[in-house]
Order: structure tokens, then sequence, then C-alpha cells
């Protein structure tokens, strides 16, 4: 049995502020930061050896993993890889969730967040929130960087690293990724065989761990949230 650990990062300074965030290279508030540290407490209470760490390219993702690592008293170097990033919100980057709420309404907005393939309008890449403007990107190929995206397109980039690089180590061994709620929606989508229209109803939690028990033959045995006051439903074997 091999353990797969999810973890959303912990509140973002713009989470706080109900911004879209996306490819904007956002850090963590306060509160999360002190997420960070509850997760790592609760993996460290389960006394799981992790053999491998990734994260997304971005610094809220990064830090929650290197704090997370400090608690565990684990160094091992961690992999950082773009396709982990957040979902490119295009245009919408940067504003604000209620006010686009009442200025477009509810019921686009929901859609605009949380439907399967529909896309945002793109971001101009003049704007200073597009990813080319952005020094944490300037070392990816133009070509691969979006201007918006859909939680299908960030599916693909998702699936398609996990399946190439991390899913080998799940036979043998154990692995924690720090990344954002959409690409570990995408994520859960693929592991869970999630429809299209229950990926639409899931939400990922700001700092809690997701447990994932696996066979040798890479099925699911089992999966729980560990902070039990904050799970959500329909990962629950």
């Amino acid at each position: 049995m091999s353990f797969l650990i999810l973890v959303r990062h912990g509140q973002s300074t713009w989470n706080l502020e109900k911004k879209f965030t996306g490819w904007v290279d956002i850090d963590l508030s306060q509160q999360g930061k002190e997420e960070a540290q509850k997760a790592g407490l609760l993996i460290k209470e389960k006394n799981i050896s992790l053999n491998h760490f990734y994260s997304s390219l971005q610094l809220r993702a990064k830090h929650t993993l290197e704090i997370i690592q400090q608690i565990l008293k684990n160094d091992k170097k961690f992999y950082m890889a773009w396709q982990l990033n957040e979902r490119h919100y295009g245009a919408l980057t940067g504003l604000n969730k209620i006010e686009m709420s009442k200025k477009i309404g509810e019921d686009k907005i929901q859609e605009l967040r949380r439907s399967w393939d529909v896309r945002p309008d793109p971001l101009s890449k003049e704007n200073p929130f597009h990813p080319l403007n952005i020094d944490t990107y300037k070392k990816l190929p133009r070509e691969i960087i979006p201007d918006t995206e859909s939680l299908k397109d960030t599916y693909e980039r998702v699936v398609k690293f996990f399946k190439a690089e991390i899913q080998k180590h799940l036979m043998t061994e154990n692995v924690l990724i720090s990344a954002h709620g959409n690409s570990i929606r995408a994520l859960c989508k693929y592991l869970f065989k999630l429809d299209n229209k229950q990926i639409t109803k899931l939400e990922i939690p700001t700092g809690n761990p997701l447990l994932i028990s696996i066979d040798d033959k890479l099925k699911i045995k089992n999966s729980e949230y560990l902070d039990k006051k904050r799970s959500k439903s329909l990962l629950v074997f």
C-alpha cells in the first residue's frame, strides 16, 4: 500500500481579498501559513515516510510545502512543475469575485468558475498580471503560457504530468503534492473517476491534507481529509 497526499496551499493574500488569482504569483497570508503548519502536524501524526514531494511553480504552493517539510523534518529536494499551477482565469484575473458577481450575475460567475470546458475571455498580454509579465515564468517557453484556461485545459496538463512523472512512484512509494484548488480538482477528477457534473460540485479546502491510500495496481482503497472539521464530501470511500 502506498500513500498520495494532496494539499491545497494555505490561504493566500488574494484568497483573503476574494480575488481571482490564477497564475499571479501571490504568497500566503498569515492564516495561510498557520494552515500549512497545521497540515504539517496532521501529516506528521500519520507517521508516513514520504519519498517524493511536488509543488507548482507558485509561491503559495511552494511555501506551503516548505512549511510542511520543516515540521516533518524532511529536507528532501522537491520538484516544482508549472503543470501543477492553478488554472489561468483569463480576463477575470485580479478582479474581486463578489464585485463581479454583482456586475455579471452569480450564475455567470459560477459558470466561469465551475464549468468543465468554459474559458473566461483571454487576458491581454499587456496586462501586468499576464504570466508573460511575471518573473516566475520567464524561463518557460512562451508557447506554453496560456491567456486563459478552462478546467478541462487544466486537467489535460495536470493529468499528463501526473501520468508521466508521479504515477510510477505510487507503485511502491509515498508522494505529497502541494498545489491549488483547480489543479487538485483536476487530479481528483482523474483519480476518483468523477464525471463532468460531479466535478462542478467539488471544492478543495485550503491547507487540509487529503490522504489517499493506493494499492499496487494503482487502485484507490481509501481517502480521508486529515482535518475532520473541514472535510468535504464526495471523496469518501
